[in-house]
């Protein structure tokens, strides 16, 4: 059980966030900029996380959680266009050097290998720029040969539950629009996309922003007709009835490239649109402006002592673990709050909110509590499939 010297837990009954007449969230896909970024530096974390358990046994101090996609220039044209500027992924972040092998050349490689598998050939036309220099030497003591790393930042983390039906259709709509099934059936789509959700009360409509590939596509007419098509695929597919409108900047009376969304490479980032790490999804993979929501970015942090990723993934699996594992709660908010150089399973601050129709029952503040000491308990095991990649951070 937790220590009450230790750790500050509150536990209090809150009305249900989910009665409100109006929601929206959204989710930003694979190929979007902001995507691209989050996606890289985690590989790159990943990369860097495994080679410095092969050289020293234990995860060293580093970050990098700070990148920016420099968008660049093309000119697309029915039945195939072509890149005038190239796109720029610079990384930068503090490394603690390894014995055999540069740091950049780990993370370059990775993020390559990483960019080349989720948005395919592209992948290779973006240039990845390493700017890595040495961690302060008061932060690489966080870790050392500590079994508990120390919080390399105060900071806090927070996660909920369930997803409501809006957030659920948006997920939805996502994962179709990135499956297999979904390329095979439109090559035209592009895997850069964003899915903006709405509710105005029983109401829901997404409004989905789709790069589509030139080559694919012979001329206006045909695009349109792509559009529709795609439009029909989503609303098919989504668990409620739903509003789904693609694209809605295009003129209807498009006669030329410029004047819908058209791309070469299916990446809105050849025509200068830019991106940066965290700007993105948060790590259950919505952006949640009606939700209690942190703007740390997961992506690229170090997996042992950042809690800006640590306790986010804890708070989004303890708020899970509560709606499902004590009953007679229907939602929960559960926020985390670190002290720089306290060990990472001892928050300063552990606060939980939850909808139960009767308020908390002791038994249920209890049940609330021993699942609380049991999250923190495997902490070791959750910063070790995080660095090896084993869980979404965005």
């Amino acid at each position: 059980m937790l220590c009450k010297e230790e750790v500050a837990l509150s536990i209090r009954a809150m009305p249900s966030l989910l009665a409100e007449p109006t929601e929206m969230c959204e989710h930003k896909g694979i190929g979007h900029p902001d995507s691209i970024c989050d996606g890289a530096v985690e590989a790159a974390a990943v990369a860097l996380c495994r080679a410095y358990l092969d050289a020293y046994g234990v995860v060293q101090h580093f970050n990098l959680d700070k990148a920016l996609l420099v968008g660049g220039m093309s000119a697309p044209r029915f039945g195939g266009g072509r890149r005038l500027r190239p796109v720029r992924l610079i990384v930068s972040g503090p490394i603690t050097e390894l014995p055999s092998a540069k740091a950049e050349h780990i993370v370059a490689e990775a993020a390559h290998r990483y960019l080349s598998t989720c948005i395919g050939a592209n992948g290779g036309l973006i240039h990845v720029e390493p700017i890595l220099r040495p961690s302060a030497p008061a932060l690489r003591r966080v870790i050392d040969k500590r079994s508990i790393p120390l919080s390399n930042d105060t900071s806090f983390g927070v996660g909920y539950a369930p997803f409501s039906v809006l957030e659920s259709i948006v997920l939805s709509a996502s994962s179709l629009l990135r499956g297999r099934d979904f390329h095979a059936a439109f090559p035209s789509a592009g895997f850069d996309f964003k899915v903006m959700g709405s509710r105005l009360e029983a109401h829901y409509r997404i409004t989905i922003a789709l790069a589509f590939i030139d080559r694919h596509v012979p001329g206006v007419d045909e695009y349109f007709s792509l559009k529709r098509q795609v439009a029909n695929y989503l609303a098919e597919r989504t668990t409620a009835e739903c509003e789904v409108v693609i694209n809605t900047l295009d003129d209807p009376e498009a006669r030329e490239e410029s004047q819908i969304h058209l791309t070469v490479t299916g990446l809105s980032a050849e025509q200068g649109d830019d991106g940066q790490v965290g700007r993105g999804n948060r790590v259950n993979g919505l952006i949640t402006p009606y939700r209690p929501m942190s703007l740390e970015a997961a992506a690229g942090k170090n997996p042992a002592a950042h809690v800006g990723k640590i306790y986010n993934v804890l708070a989004d699996r303890l708020a899970r673990r509560i709606v499902a594992d004590v009953a007679g709660v229907d939602e929960a908010v559960v926020r985390l709050l670190s002290g720089i150089g306290r060990p990472i399973d001892q928050p300063q601050l552990v606060a939980i909110s939850v909808v139960a129709k009767s308020g908390v029952s002791p038994n249920q503040e209890r049940a609330i509590h021993e699942l609380v000491s049991q999250q923190l308990a495997s902490l070791p095991t959750m910063v070790m499939d995080l660095a090896m990649g084993h869980l979404s951070v965005f």
